[in-house]
């Protein structure tokens, strides 16, 4: 698999397909969540997304928070092709790219172990995201 982050203007329009056709199997299809997936957020944010030749692996997006630009909001991490590593390569890739930043994120309450491996902590009560339960995390550095 290899690696990309592209800001949204640098996506190819089978880059963007392909991204966007993913976070809908997932997050709409397969999970029964009806929510408004693309939003402003996809033109500001940068999308990081793992190919294995043009078939499209795994994916995520992240943004400065709008109250603290230090910190950077992940979302949106999904993996097509699951039980095989992608998901740990895409988040390592991600966080390797914004290292000097306070990265957190909102997983779904079965995901916190995944998150916790990389040094993510809960850091808030879980609550309801269109009707799927949820935590706030924040990576711990050392």
């Amino acid at each position: 698999m290899i690696c990309y982050a592209k800001r949204f203007e640098e996506l190819s329009r089978d880059e963007l397909f392909a991204i966007l056709k993913a976070r809908q199997e997932v997050f709409i299809l397969e999970q029964q969540c009806l929510y408004r997936d693309i939003d402003e957020t996809d033109r500001k944010c940068m999308h990081v997304f793992g190919k294995d030749g043009d078939e499209l692996i795994t994916c995520l997006r992240y943004f400065p928070c709008p109250s603290d630009p230090e910190e950077i909001q992940i979302e949106r991490v999904l993996t097509a092709v699951r039980g095989r590593g992608y998901g740990r390569e895409i988040m390592e890739f991600a966080l390797r790219r914004i290292r000097e930043k306070r990265p957190c994120l909102e997983a779904q309450v079965y995901a916190i172990g995944f998150y916790e491996r990389f040094g993510f902590r809960v850091v808030s009560e879980p609550f309801d995201e269109d009707g799927i339960p949820h935590v706030k995390m924040r990576l711990q550095r050392d």
